[in-house]
C-alpha cells in the first residue's frame, strides 16, 4: 500500500474506522447524511419497510427533499409528495422540507449547513456528487441501497482510484466554472472517469467561488465518475463558518499520494464551452458553432441555479430584452437565492428583459414541468444533461452552456457569446 493518500481516500478511510485504504478494496463506511428527493424516497421507504425496519438509523442524518416535481404538476406527483411528507413526520426526520422552505437538493443542503469538508454523504440522485465542492465524499445510489442505509446508518463501497484534474493559467472574461467542467468533460469522454474520484486541483480551482466549485463537482458524475472533490481552503471555511457550528475536518491529499492520472489543462486561451447534442462531452468553444436558433433557454438547477448564476444573467440582461420568438425561463434554486436575487434587483431585471421566473425546483432539467420542449424545439440550458428527450420531446434538442452564455443566447435568439452584444 502507498505510503501517502488522497484526500478521497482519507475521508473513506475514517468513515470506515481504518488507519487506510486503498484503490479497488471493498470497504463498509457509516454515513453522515443520507438523502433522498420527491422521486426517489418513495422507493426508498419500501425497501426500508420490506427490511423490516421499525425506524431509521437516525433521524437527525436523513434529509427529504421534495424538489423535482413540486409544486406538485399532477395526481401522480401529489401522492409521492404525500408519501415523503408523511413518512417524514412517521419518523421525525429534522430536515424534511416543506414547499416554501424547500428547493434544489443540491443547492439547500449546503446552504443550510447540513454538509461539511469531511463529511460522506450518500444520496438516491446521481448528483449527489455535488458536494464534493466542500471537501466531503458524496455519491448517488440507487433506491436501494439508500432504502438500506436508512435503516442501518451504513453502506459498502469500493474506494475508487483517483485522477487528478490540474487547472493552469488564467480565466478569459466570460469563462468560469461551467465551461471548465464541460471542456473536461469534452476531453474525458462520458465513460472516462468511471467509478473515479476526480479531485480539482491548480491556481485556477483555487480561485473559484464556492458556487463555481458547486457546478464543477455536479458534473463528474457526467465523465461516469463515482465523486468529485475539492481540497478545503479559506474559501470553503468562509462559506461553512457562516452556516454550521458542527466541527468540519479539513483534509488535503497528501504530497506521495498515488494517482491514476494526472492530467494539466491550460485555460489561458479557453472560450465559453457547449455541449451539442446529445450528450455532454459532444463539447465545442463558442465560436465554432454556426447560426443555432433557439425555441428556449434556461437558466437554474442544481447545477447553476445560484445567486453567482443568476447575478452574472441580470449583468448581461440589464437595459436589454428577450428575443422575439425566444422564451427564457429562470428558477432560482433556493427560497434563500430567490430572496436575494430580489434584494438585489435581479429579478426585476430578468422580467424587465422578458424572462419567467419560476419557484425553487427542479422543473424544466429532467423534463418535469415548467419548460418542457415540444417536437423539433431546441434549448440552451444552464444544466447537466442534453440526452434524447431530457427535457421533452425525443425530437428536441439540447445544448449546454454557462449561465453567461445562456442570458447572451436568450437576448441574440440564438446560440452566441456575451461578446455578440
Amino acid at each position: 500500500m502507498a505510503t501517502g493518500m488522497t484526500i478521497t481516500e482519507k475521508i473513506l478511510a475514517s468513515h470506515a474506522e481504518k488507519d487506510a485504504v486503498s484503490p479497488g478494496e471493498l470497504i463498509e463506511v457509516k454515513v453522515d447524511l443520507a438523502l433522498a428527493n420527491d422521486i426517489t424516497a418513495p422507493l426508498a421507504f419500501g425497501v426500508f419497510e420490506e427490511l423490516g425496519a421499525k425506524r431509521v438509523f437516525d433521524p437527525e442524518k436523513i434529509a427529504l427533499v421534495p424538489d423535482h416535481f413540486v409544486p406538485n404538476k399532477d395526481i401522480p406527483s401529489a401522492q409521492q409528495a404525500k408519501i415523503m411528507m408523511e413518512f417524514a413526520r412517521r419518523h421525525s426526520i429534522k430536515h424534511y422540507f416543506e414547499p416554501g422552505d424547500s428547493g434544489i437538493e443540491h443547492v439547500i443542503l449546503p446552504e443550510k449547513g447540513l454538509v461539511l469538508p469531511g463529511d460522506l454523504v450518500i444520496g438516491a440522485d446521481s448528483h449527489t456528487c455535488t458536494y464534493g465542492a466542500l471537501g466531503a465524499f458524496s455519491a448517488g445510489v440507487g433506491s436501494t441501497d439508500l432504502g438500506a442505509i436508512m435503516a442501518t446508518g451504513r453502506t459498502w463501497l469500493k474506494v475508487p482510484a483517483t485522477m487528478k484534474l490540474v487547472y493552469e493559467g488564467r480565466l478569459r472574461p466570460w469563462v468560469g466554472g461551467k465551461d471548465l467542467i464541460l471542456h473536461t468533460l469534452g476531453q474525458l469522454g462520458v465513460d472516462g472517469a468511471r467509478y473515479k474520484a476526480l479531485e480539482f486541483s491548480g491556481e485556477v480551482v483555487s480561485k473559484l467561488s464556492m458556487d463555481q466549485r458547486f457546478t464543477m463537482a455536479n458534473m463528474v458524475v457526467e465523465a461516469g465518475a463515482k465523486s468529485g472533490i475539492f481540497e478545503p481552503d479559506d474559501i470553503t471555511r468562509a462559506y461553512v463558518s457562516q452556516r454550521s457550528s458542527r466541527e468540519a475536518q479539513y483534509l488535503a491529499s497528501d504530497r506521495e499520494a498515488v494517482y491514476e492520472r494526472i492530467i494539466i489543462i491550460n485555460v489561458d486561451h479557453m472560450e465559453p464551452q457547449v455541449a451539442l447534442p446529445h450528450s455532454p462531452d459532444n463539447v465545442h468553444p463558442v465560436s465554432q458553432l454556426d447560426h443555432v436558433p433557439l425555441d428556449q433557454v434556461f437558466i437554474g438547477s442544481c447545477t447553476n441555479g445560484r445567486i453567482e448564476d443568476l447575478r452574472v444573467a441580470a449583468k448581461l440582461l440589464k437595459g436589454r430584452t428577450v428575443a422575439s420568438g425566444t422564451r427564457l425561463i429562470v428558477i432560482p434554486g433556493s427560497p434563500l437565492i430567490y430572496k436575494q436575487a430580489i434584494q438585489e434587483g435581479i429579478i426585476e431585471i430578468l422580467l424587465d428583459a422578458g424572462a419567467v421566473i419560476g419557484p425553487p425546483c427542479c422543473g424544466p432539467c429532467l423534463g418535469g414541468h415548467m419548460g418542457v420542449l415540444a417536437e423539433g424545439e431546441r434549448a440552451l440550458s444552464t444544466t447537466n444533461r442534453n440526452f434524447v428527450g431530457r427535457m421533452g420531446h425525443p425530437k428536441s434538442e439540447v445544448y449546454l452552456s454557462s449561465p453567461a452564455l445562456a442570458a447572451a443566447s436568450a437576448v441574440l435568439g440564438r446560440i452566441g457569446s456575451p461578446n455578440d452584444l
